[in-house]
């Protein structure tokens, strides 16, 4: 490797790679505990004390619960430095329509194509109703009905995210979901930004609230003045973002408490090295973001490295990028494709590009990703931007057990049962024999007394307490 970045490397033939690379994980971890100085510094500005993320968080939830949009203004002003008021809480309509007015052609034009193509796929995803008969007329059902109004994080300290509004509010959409209400903080990036205004009115989304950050997330969970409560919080943001998320589950549900975004790259010795660098830097570019290569090849690996040090001279956010790289990439050597597939699912990545020639005979021996990249010509922005499933996925090894966000997150099911007399008579002894172990008698009182209503019920029932 030429001198310049200085990515970890990790041969697993001579160390414990996943241990490794768990240890460099948890420098992203949402423990809530880090603060770096200047965060230190900001906090004791804010709060007149050295609280941690997680602390900060419970009192602006507490606060914004108890006190409603006074709280939420309040902080607003403290955190974000912006004098929003309750007439300017909410874009209005003009604003809406001016933004979308002013909007390049060629934009406008994209997001309709990607709107189309997310709506395509989450539509096609959307579970439909069942129906199972049961003898003497009864009938078992289950159905699925879209959540009545859930609430959207964007971000935009750092960039603007029109893509977050089409990967979580399309997907809604697709389910039914008629009312959503986008939250972004007020800056240049956020919910002062046209092209995001502009996204919002194409979609017919409007309710968009200039607030971010923790208090934010608790003025859609708990309501405040001007702001209905919603039923759900979606949407990536920031640790406080994300503990406040995890404060609030309970109050309102959630897609999932997200860290910084990662990628795993599984590659072999006909991998393009310079393909593999550049799904690498996508993901560091993020700033912070884990982008780990995995391969039994040391040839490509070491190619890949040299690709690292030259392209990261020419991006724009390459700066970023190399501290990304260098306190949480790494560059992993295997003994083979089995140890590649075994390491991948311990670690339950965020996005796996598996660039291996046969990269789908892989998917038999991967089971834990949030969204998989087959093949050289599939890399991780095509998901982040056009192709369908939504770019809010599980982070920091929760693949293992969560999915990502799509239609079905924004429906809940009730199950739905009828039985006939009959139906009933035909079930009723399995009914009492439960009731009678669990010692529940009104439950087959329940039973027996639509069965029996004018006489004596049963042998088997009389004598039970």
């Amino acid at each position: 490797m030429t001198a310049g970045i200085k990515i970890l490397r990790i041969d697993s033939r001579q160390s414990d790679a996943a241990a490794a690379l768990r240890k460099l994980r948890e420098g992203l971890s949402l423990r809530g505990n880090v603060v770096s100085e200047a965060g230190r510094q900001r906090t004791i500005e804010v709060f007149g004390e050295p609280l941690t993320p997680l602390a900060i968080v419970e009192r602006i939830c507490a606060d914004v619960r108890s006190k409603g949009l006074s709280a939420l203004l309040d902080y607003s002003a403290r955190i974000d430095k912006a004098q929003i008021t309750a007439e300017t809480l909410r874009v209005t309509a003009e604003e809406l329509r001016d933004a979308h007015g002013q909007a390049e052609p060629d934009f406008l034009a994209a997001i309709r194509r990607i709107r189309a193509n997310i709506h395509e796929f989450q539509a096609a995803v959307v579970p439909e109703d069942v129906m199972i008969a049961r003898p003497h007329g009864a009938y078992l059902r289950q159905r699925y009905v879209s959540l009545d109004r859930v609430g959207i994080c964007v971000p935009g300290g750092a960039a603007a995210y029109p893509s977050t509004v089409l990967m979580t509010a399309v997907p809604a959409q697709a389910a039914g979901v008629k009312q959503l209400a986008i939250v972004a903080p007020p800056t240049k990036f956020g919910a002062y930004n046209d092209d995001l205004l502009a996204t919002c009115h194409e979609l017919g989304i409007t309710e968009v609230y200039r607030m971010g950050g923790a208090q934010a997330v608790a003025a859609l969970a708990y309501g405040v003045e001007g702001v209905p409560r919603v039923d759900k919080i979606v949407g990536p943001g920031n640790i406080f973002v994300a503990l406040a998320k995890k404060t609030v589950y309970g109050d309102v549900d959630i897609d999932s408490i997200a860290g910084p975004s990662e990628v795993i790259v599984i590659a072999d010795a006909k991998t393009r090295a310079d393909f593999a660098a550049a799904d690498l830097l996508a993901q560091a570019e993020h700033a912070p973001g884990a982008s780990i290569l995995i391969t039994w090849d040391a040839k490509m690996l070491d190619a890949t490295a040299v690709e690292l040090e030259r392209q990261t001279a020419h991006l724009e956010r390459g700066d970023l990028a190399r501290q990304s790289l260098e306190q949480f990439g790494a560059l992993v050597l295997v003994a083979d494709p089995r140890e590649a597939a075994a390491l991948t699912n311990e670690l339950a990545p965020e996005h796996l590009h598996i660039a291996t020639d046969d990269a789908e005979s892989w998917l038999a021996h991967i089971r834990n990703a949030g969204a998989i990249f087959l093949g050289p010509y599939t890399p991780v922005a095509v998901g982040d931007y056009a192709a369908g499933p939504s770019h809010v996925l599980p982070t920091g090894g929760t693949a293992r057990f969560a999915s990502g966000l799509s239609a079905r997150d924004f429906l809940r099911s009730n199950s739905v049962l009828h039985y006939s007399r009959e139906g009933l008579a035909a079930l009723a002894d399995d009914v009492r024999t439960m009731a009678d172990k669990e010692g529940l008698t009104a439950h087959r009182v329940s039973i027996d007394v639509r069965l029996h209503p004018h006489g004596e019920p049963p042998a088997s029932s009389r004598g039970q307490s």
